[in-house]
């Protein structure tokens, strides 16, 4: 089976988006062990070309350090798994944590950068409930919180 890390000086790389390499990672998950690291150059990054890339090189798992929602969703549909890593493990010991089964998370959409729960708060606390621009509901709460 095949692992793709997007990396930067040999290391995972904060940002998939930007990377410029990945190491394409050839593992035995029964023995646990790694079989093979190339390390290739991304393509010009489009929106959803990676996980095509990706899927065309054979790749059924990404570890990356964050990652967008869209591209969350755009690897799931090429049916590649994608797991959250470590920031700054090398490549082997990434690769490692994922065979040993301890990366468990995918990784939180970067576009929050932490701020994710404030959808949470609801309207409830609201001092005018009632002056609500209701055409918004449709599209969910978001757009006036």
């Amino acid at each position: 089976m095949k692992i793709a890390i997007p990396i930067e000086n040999g290391r995972l790389h904060g940002h998939f988006g930007g990377c410029r390499e990945f190491a394409l990672v050839e593992v035995e998950p029964g023995q646990k062990s790694i079989l093979r690291t190339e390390v290739v150059p991304a393509p010009e990054h489009q929106p959803g070309l990676f996980p095509r890339w990706l899927r065309e090189q054979g790749v059924e798992v990404v570890i990356a350090g964050g990652i967008g929602r869209r591209a969350l969703a755009n690897f799931a549909h090429h049916g590649i798994t994608v797991r959250a890593g470590v920031a700054d493990l090398k490549v082997e010991e990434l690769v490692a944590a994922y065979l040993e089964g301890r990366l468990t998370s995918a990784p939180e959409g970067c576009e929050h950068h932490g701020h994710h729960h404030h959808h949470d708060h609801g309207h409830e606390h609201d001092p005018h409930p009632h002056h609500h621009h209701h055409h918004h509901h449709a599209h969910g709460r978001h757009l006036d919180s």
